[in-house]
């Protein structure tokens, strides 16, 4: 069976868990005898791609369809805007990226018919219109390749995705990592929110990463609940072996560590309000936020009114081995989500040998069972779970103990293998 798959990241060039997902499921669809063609608007050269057929939207050459344009118009909402949409941007990102964005997104060449789309492969003002021209670009793929089911990744491939449908006739999964209600919360942007409800009604079905996604994809989007299957994230299991030479003994103060977007989505303030409370009963700890986002500036200013920057640390975005060597050197990882559809930071983290306090408003909460669950607001209860954690290790050792264990079935070879079945069943259904 032969996979088209959409998305807009994979590794090296993410910005966040969606990146990481997509790679593992891939990953594990391969192990599960799948081939997996993956469309991503630009490919840098340095994808660590292995039997992926990866395929860099910027190099396809497309001729001006009419019945694709009408029928994106006739289906989606289209919003030409030149707004800063930057959903995993932060302020100085933002700024250097624009300086260097070529305004127009279509490179003609000598031919009048055909056409390449340029694409920045990254998020910025021009975003909308990447995501239109991306769309555009699957229906070229779409035609011009075999294959047996198509599946999208979020709000930034579902036109893609739909668009490939109607070309191709074939099946459409839609894949929620998240929704504009978790990145935003009430203050949603319409323009993203409308394309996430009409991806998801014309899909064929919809996969959710949580019980939680998949409640908020019913309620808010009325998304039919027989549409919508659960299938949750999973992670890799090897200890990184490059982080092991690490001693954490060798730090005198205890190292609690938060690692995402720092934005309203991931609850960043409750962290440093938390620290805060912590330092207020013993000086000997220092605490690592690790992650850029539009609420960095506000977080370090934070930390010094509360008269803590001597003992916060803000390392910008990290990833790949500076993700594995701030989990060696922990001793606490925290995740205070506001709205988390589901988390993969925290499997992560246990894989490091970390105890986990995670937000009851998380989706990895249904799968990590033996973690430190608190509402994301309640500071007093995150840090007295970040005091008891550092200082009963027998507590500390247990939960990772028992965490390890969970995690033995949440493997990407054995997630994948579900959505594999998914594939199999929806294809049945309609022979």
């Amino acid at each position: 069976m032969k996979v088209l798959m959409f998305g807009w990241e994979f590794p090296p060039h993410i910005s966040g868990g969606l990146g990481t997902a997509c790679y593992g499921l891939t990953k594990g669809l391969l192990q599960n005898d799948m081939e997996v063609m993956f469309v991503i608007p630009k490919a840098f050269g340095d994808e660590a791609t292995g039997n992926i057929q990866l395929i860099s939207a910027d190099s396809i050459q497309v001729p001006q369809y009419s019945l694709a344009n009408e029928f994106l118009s006739e289906k989606f909402t289209y919003y030409g805007l030149n707004s800063e949409l930057v959903p995993y941007l932060d302020n100085e990102q933002f700024r250097q990226y624009s300086a260097t964005l070529t305004k127009t997104t279509i490179q003609k060449r000598e031919s009048t018919f055909y056409s390449h789309f340029r694409f920045s492969g990254q998020y910025g003002k021009d975003l909308m219109s990447e995501v239109w021209n991306y769309a555009l670009v699957a229906s070229q793929i779409a035609q011009d390749n075999s294959f047996d089911i198509i599946h999208a990744h979020d709000w930034l491939s579902f036109p893609a995705g739909v668009l490939a449908k109607q070309i191709s006739g074939k099946l459409f999964i839609a894949h929620i990592h998240a929704t504009e209600f978790d990145r935003s919360g009430e203050h949603i942007n319409q323009h993203v929110f409308e394309i996430e409800q009409q991806g998801m009604q014309l899909a064929d079905k919809v996969i959710a990463v949580s019980e939680f996604t998949k409640a908020i994809i019913v309620n808010r989007y009325n998304i039919p609940a027989d549409k919508v299957v659960v299938i949750h994230n999973a992670t890799e299991h090897n200890k990184p072996e490059h982080a092991t030479y690490i001693d954490k003994d060798a730090f005198p103060e205890k190292i609690i560590t938060y690692l995402g977007r720092v934005t309203f989505q991931k609850g960043p303030e409750y962290f440093v309000e938390a620290a805060a409370k912590v330092l207020a009963r013993d000086k000997n700890y220092r605490f690592v936020m690790a992650g850029s986002g539009d609420m960095l500036n506000r977080m370090i200013k934070k930390a010094a009114g509360l008269r803590i920057s001597s003992h916060f640390h803000f390392t910008g975005f990290l990833k790949g081995r500076d993700v594995d060597r701030i989990f060696a050197m922990s001793d606490v990882y925290v995740m205070p989500s506001v709205s988390e559809p589901f988390g993969i930071s925290p499997l992560e983290a246990v894989r490091s040998d970390i105890p986990v306090i995670i937000s009851n408003q998380s989706g990895v909460k249904e799968v990590l069972k033996h973690a430190v669950k608190i509402d994301f607001w309640d500071t007093d209860a995150m840090a007295n779970a970040i005091y008891a954690l550092t200082r009963f290790k027998g507590l500390s050792k247990m939960f990772v103990r028992e965490s390890k264990k969970e995690m033995e079935n949440l493997k990407w070879g054995i997630q994948a293998k579900k959505v594999k079945e998914l594939y199999q069943q929806q294809l049945k259904s309609i022979q």
